[in-house]
């Protein structure tokens, strides 16, 4: 190795202590680069701008749902603003947003440099790993070390750099763990470090899964071929340490995160209505102490359980449905009954028993069970839950739902619907507030209470259509309902009724979902419900990545042509798709000689070609190919993990090239070495002229922005004086 050793020795214990200067060295820079000046500019750089929304949020034990990826990430940044000593106040409307005396820039943008810097070792020790020079693994440093891209994207509270450290810390550790030899501690402990590395990848954004596939992949072959009797252990720790305990962490993030925020917050609509009983404030204020069983004569709001296109809640109004439509065709003319986004007295309805005439609970109350019949009647209006063979409004193959009124024509009542628990543990189930989740199923058509997903047009105030659905299938959440708030009904007159309606409910008990039920709807809710995704300025496709013909403007002085572009280094990003190309045909040439049992190269260094085939031309291609499979909006920062494995190509590539084919090609070591140092510099030379872009300063001059324009799709701001 490169470097000294120094032994202290004071008997009887023997410490060796090994330092490799290189690797400080590397390590040093790359501290230097990502940490000078990290709070400039004290204000909001692009994304920061999201992130800071989680970060006040977390600060005020807030509840909120992230649905682009999992929590890890936002509370290891939420860990720099705590020890900051940030107070969640800070108002995160607008890039470029000067930052308040109380917001601390520095810890917020510590964490992601830390890791951006520590990327730097890692990939040195990662190349040394899978068997190539010290001298290898420093060009590597080197490309890294000044690349643009990667050094913005680390400066600034983004996670794209603790995810990269976290991807090639499990690779390290792997590689660690499969060229270990005859001592077992040191064996297991980094399969274990591989599976935590994994697991907060992972936790950090989903695209740490590509990742994690590779190295379960690349453990699977190396586990079949082991040979011996020993095999079925060997399979058995391989799982524990890379499958169970990666999912026990993952776990463990959703409870660090729902442990921390119990407040209600803005993205409560989101969730069930057991969901938000269970938060401090909110709808548990509202709903703490109901009645937990419902009864006839009980007073209920009714929440459908789907949450697309919006939470919403079983509504009617004193406006009927138009005696014609747009169309042409023709409706019952009888009261709407829509789904509400919002709270509202309308929302109200009163479970009847249809063989009595009361509206009040009695006592004792007689429970709604699992099919029992019951009619609802609208609190205000009076007007009883109808559904019937005329068309809805907007879903003419489903029935339309009204209020019911009599008109005395041939059009008789069908008020009777049949409780359908889903979740009901035995026939005679009890419906519970909240809890349950109910299908109320028509008794005359046996067609289905359904949100349809429509909008209402102006004469429906653009409300959600409900519908009966009679050929619904399943168990869609679109059908499903549940009690939200809930009281037992005392007043038989309408006036009192309409009194007692608008008054809040008692509170004094407080139920909890399990840690279990909240995660997998959290889950659920994360993986299905996503945001209208919209084009932005900075938006790109994934082939416009390869050769960089796109940048991502973020921060623009107020006053000046200081400015922060994410813009990757030129020179590194052309020798690594020519170093990606030269190791494929390379690796095709000698498969394809060997097939033919002509060996140019030994055993063993075929399979060290192999081997960083797969770590680095696989984990560019596991971190690229699967955004070409996306429907979402993509940035520029989406390829810099890609981007790390493919730079970690080059010298792997050039000491192959150095060690097998150079005399084939140049018959002098040193003009070989000229090349390779003349290629460093002009990355170099690059690196220093997109310094004013990746740091923010010095400012420069519009002609010289211009020239910094390399490329004609590059969007660099001018701005006119």
């Amino acid at each position: 190795g490169i470097g000294f050793s120094m032994q202290c020795v004071k008997l009887p214990i023997s410490v060796r202590v090994e330092l490799n200067l290189l690797l400080l060295a590397v390590t040093v820079l790359a501290l230097v680069t990502r940490l000078y000046g990290i709070q400039f500019p004290r204000a909001v750089v692009f994304d920061e701008v999201y992130y800071g929304q989680f970060l006040s949020l977390y600060m005020k034990q807030v509840f909120f749902i992230d649905e682009s990826g999992p929590p890890f990430g936002h509370m290891v940044l939420a860990l720099g603003a705590y020890l900051g000593g940030f107070d969640g106040n800070f108002v995160w409307n607008r890039i470029g947003a000067e930052y308040t005396s109380n917001v601390p820039v520095w810890s917020f943008r510590v964490i992601p440099a830390l890791a951006g810097s520590f990327c730097i070792p890692l990939a040195y020790l990662l190349v040394v790993k899978l068997g190539y020079s010290h001298f290898s693994a420093l060009g590597a440093c080197v490309i890294l070390l000044i690349e643009n891209s990667l050094i913005v994207q680390s400066r600034f509270m983004l996670l794209e750099s603790v995810l990269i450290f976290f991807l090639l810390l499990a690779v390290l550790s792997y590689l660690h763990f499969h060229k270990a030899r005859n001592f077992k501690f040191a064996l297991w402990f980094w399969l274990m470090i591989c599976g935590v590395s994994c697991a907060c990848g992972i936790g950090v954004k989903y695209m740490g899964m590509f990742t994690y596939f590779l190295l379960l992949g690349l453990t699977a072959v190396h586990t079949w071929q082991l040979i011996g009797d020993r095999i079925l252990s060997h399979v058995l720790v391989r799982f524990l340490a890379l499958v169970v305990l990666p999912v026990i962490m993952y776990i463990g993030f959703f409870y660090v995160h729902l442990t921390l925020l119990f407040r209600s917050g803005p993205h409560d609509q989101m969730m069930s209505s057991a969901f938000q009983a269970s938060l401090e404030g909110g709808l548990a204020r509202i709903t703490q102490g109901q009645p937990l069983d419902v009864a006839f004569g009980s007073q209920v709001t009714l929440r459908t359980v789907s949450s697309k296109p919006v939470p919403c809640w079983l509504h009617s109004h004193k406006v009927n449905y138009p005696i014609r439509y747009e169309n042409g065709r023709g409706s019952s003319h009888q009261q709407q009954v829509t789904c509400y986004p919002f709270k509202d007295v309308n929302n109200w309805w009163i479970i009847k028993d249809p063989g009595r005439h009361s509206l009040v609970v009695s006592s004792p109350p007689r429970p709604v069970r699992h099919g029992d019949i019951i009619q609802l009647l609208h609190g205000m209006t009076s007007r009883y839950l109808n559904t019937h063979d005329v068309a809805a409004p907007m879903s003419p193959h489903s029935q339309e739902v009204s209020g019911y009124i009599d008109f005395n024509v041939s059009m008789p009542a069908q008020n009777l619907w049949r409780v359908d628990i889903v979740n009901r543990e035995s026939d005679r189930e009890i419906w519970k507030t909240i809890l349950s989740e109910v299908h109320l199923v028509h008794v005359n058509t046996s067609a289905v209470l359904k949100l349809s997903g429509a909008s209402l047009p102006e004469w429906g105030f653009k409300q959600l259509e409900v519908v009966g659905d009679k050929v619904y299938k399943g168990y869609q959440q679109s059908g499903m309902w549940n009690v939200e708030e809930h009281r037992y009904g005392r007043s038989q007159e309408q006036k009192e009724r309409e009194l007692e309606l608008k008054s809040p409910t008692n509170s004094d008990i407080k139920r909890n979902l399990t840690f279990m039920a909240k995660f997998l709807e959290l889950q659920w809710k994360m993986l299905t419900v996503k945001n209208e995704e919209s084009e932005h300025k900075y938006s790109s496709s994934p082939l416009e990545w390869i050769t960089m013909d796109t940048n991502i403007a973020y921060w623009l002085h107020p006053s000046s042509n200081a400015q922060i572009q994410l813009i990757g280094n030129i020179v590194n990003w052309t020798i690594a798709n020519l170093a990606l190309v030269v190791y494929c045909l390379m690796f095709l040439t000698y498969l394809l000689r060997r097939r033919r049992k002509v060996e140019d190269i030994s055993q063993d260094s075929w399979e060290q070609l192999v081997l960083a085939g797969v770590v680095c031309f696989g984990g560019w291609a596991v971190n690229y190919l699967p955004f070409f499979l996306m429907e979402k909006t993509l940035f520029l920062y989406h390829y810099l993990p890609a981007l790390t494995f493919k730079i970690l190509q080059i010298p792997i590539v050039v000491d192959h090239h150095s060690n097998f084919l150079c005399h084939m090609i140049l018959q002098k070591s040193f003009s070989f070495g000229g090349v390779i140092l003349a290629v460093l510099c002009s990355v170099y030379v690059s690196y220093h002229n997109l310094s004013p872009l990746t740091y923010g300063q010095p400012a420069l001059s519009s002609d010289e922005l211009a020239a910094l324009r390399w490329r004609e799709s590059w969007d660099i701001l001018l701005r006119k004086r």
